[in-house]
């Protein structure tokens, strides 16, 4: 190879620097829109992300107001077994009714009359009004849906001071309600 003299390794050296700078700004160019294509995916991610976010905002406060209706009532309707609540329901009831004070009576079940009820308990008791006024109040934290359908107080003649309680409860069944598109808001 013959020997280049200073004006052509110039020559050279000027267009190795001219195609470097070329191959910069041409691969610093492809690197550049690769970057603000992901730019622009973080972009429309993070404005998804706050759409998203603002979209929920309005069923936190449902969700806070459930979570405290769940705690006041100690009620988690995941876990209420259908095959199972009636029966679980009943033993609440009566545990309700010891804890009160007051003297269970016969327990009544019987099939619901309504499609969005799990079945009715027809409940006797006896007791003191202070231990009837508790039973009432503890009925709503037995953990299960409860509703008292009819309430019969009646003085009961064996012991004075007492009262005779006759309750119509309905059990409600959560899988028909849910199944029936009920919204509340």
């Amino acid at each position: 190879m013959r020997q280049l003299n200073p004006q052509e390794q110039r020559t050279v050296r000027f267009a190795a620097i001219g195609i470097g700078i070329y191959l910069a700004l041409f691969g610093g160019f492809l690197v550049y829109k690769r970057l603000a294509s992901a730019r622009a995916d973080y972009r429309q991610l993070v404005a998804e992300a706050v759409n998203l976010r603002q979209e929920i905002r309005p069923y936190q406060d449902k969700v806070d107001h459930a979570r405290k209706l769940m705690e006041g009532f100690r009620m988690d309707p995941m876990t209420l077994a259908r095959t199972s609540l009636v029966a679980q329901a009943s033993a609440a009831i009566q545990k309700a009714s010891d804890e009160a004070g007051m003297a269970a009576g016969p327990i009544r079940e019987s099939p619901s009359q309504s499609a969005k009820d799990a079945a009715s308990i027809q409940f006797e008791t006896t007791g003191p009004v202070t231990a009837v006024l508790a039973l009432l109040h503890t009925l709503k934290s037995t953990g299960y849906p409860l509703i008292i359908d009819s309430m019969q107080l009646t003085p009961d003649s064996r012991r004075p001071g007492s009262l005779k309680l006759n309750l119509t409860i309905v059990i409600l069944d959560f899988d028909s309600w849910k199944q029936g598109g009920q919204t509340n808001a």
